[in-house]
């Protein structure tokens, strides 16, 4: 097997052959590779890069909701919707690189910021998405272990799209032409998600302490939020604000997100197969220059950041060579394309996924 560097992506119709490991301990594969980017230096923490990092995001956040302030009540507040919804989505990468422990040594730091952002900042619960991020990451595109291909609105596998009956099989069906449509849909879908893990008492292992923190902030946000676009517009421009801005954060956060490991392998519940490959073979790196990196917030950097999710933000770039070179040596497919051809191959999975609800071809 050779490493894949072009724009071919796995058949999308179900779960990907095997990668059969080369002779010796699998388990060894990764802990080389590690080794050699641990010796790298690329895994030390880079504070200055966040510190600058943090603080201009911080800046231009502010100057956001200044200019809402300056402008009032006028329509040319759909523009500071627009900007706003591009920092929320950058907001929300800072707090995932909290999440991951990239910015500090200290967890209390990690999680004081991540919180900072996460609930406070843009209202998403911080606690209840580390609980789902952690799954995903153990078991990336694990059919009914990674929450992020559950059954849900959009059916991941054809065994989800074959059960489906009515107005949610019509949904699978369509779900390649009406994606990005639904995507704007994503951010209020993250709001309502984390509210709904708080007010559950069953099946979290969340203390009580951390559920209460995380709810103060959201509600601190939520109140804050509202009160700030009903004062200043009109109840019409309020709610217009309100559509624009979260349907943009939405829709820049799913097409962010969207390429990392659709349409990528899928494995089965009880397949075996060790970390280094169900890393590597489930994720897809999105080619580009520093500019992509801003605009997708390190996440075109998939490969890398699975197999080190600690690793700080501006230190995958520099691993992504190691790791490719690594591949080769061990013939595992590494994938890499442009970002509109990964958006091509994630509407030609989800297309195929939902073949077997249209009648007019055969399986």
């Amino acid at each position: 097997m050779t490493t894949d560097v072009s724009d071919r992506s796995p058949d999308p119709a179900g779960p990907a052959e095997m990668t059969t490991p080369p002779p010796g301990s699998r388990g060894s594969d990764y802990a080389a590779l590690s080794r050699e980017v641990r010796q790298s230096g690329l895994l030390t923490r880079r504070p200055g890069y966040y510190c600058v990092k943090v603080g201009a995001n911080l800046l231009l956040l502010a100057g956001g909701w200044t200019a809402f302030a300056l402008i009032g009540q006028s329509w040319w507040q759909l523009l500071t919707a627009a900007f706003l919804a591009v920092m929320f989505t950058q907001t929300g990468f800072i707090g995932h690189d909290a999440g991951h422990h990239q910015i500090a040594a200290s967890k209390r730091v990690n999680d004081l910021l991540g919180r900072l952002h996460a609930d406070l900042l843009i209202g998403l619960s911080y606690g209840w998405w580390i609980a789902k991020h952690n799954r995903h990451h153990s078991h990336p595109n694990h059919v009914d272990r990674d929450p992020d291909i559950a059954d849900g609105a959009i059916a991941f596998t054809r065994d989800h799209a074959r059960v489906r009956s009515g107005a949610y099989a019509w949904l699978a069906r369509h779900q390649a032409w009406l994606f990005f449509p639904m995507l704007l849909l994503e951010g209020l879908a993250l709001h309502v998600a984390g509210v709904r893990a708080l007010l559950d008492r069953t099946g979290t292992t969340t203390s009580r302490t951390t559920k209460l923190a995380d709810a103060g902030l959201l509600a601190a946000h939520l109140g804050g939020y509202l009160a700030a676009l009903f004062l200043v517009l009109s109840p019409v421009q309020a709610v217009c604000f309100l559509l624009v801005h979260q349907g943009l954060f939405g829709l820049y956060m799913g097409c962010s997100f969207a390429p990392n490991h659709k349409g990528m392998a899928l494995f089965a519940k009880d397949d075996k197969i060790d970390f280094l490959r169900r890393q590597v073979l489930t994720s897809r790196n999105i080619r580009g220059h520093r500019f992509t990196d801003f605009v997708l917030g390190g996440l075109n950097y998939q490969i890398e950041h699975h197999l080190f999710p600690s690793m700080p933000r501006p230190s995958l770039r520099h691993a992504q060579n190691l790791v490719r070179t690594y591949c080769a040596r061990h013939g595992i497919a590494y994938h890499e394309t442009g970002l509109f051809n990964s958006y091509a191959q994630v509407l030609r999975y989800l297309h195929t996924v939902g073949g077997p609800l249209r009648p007019e071809l055969e399986y």
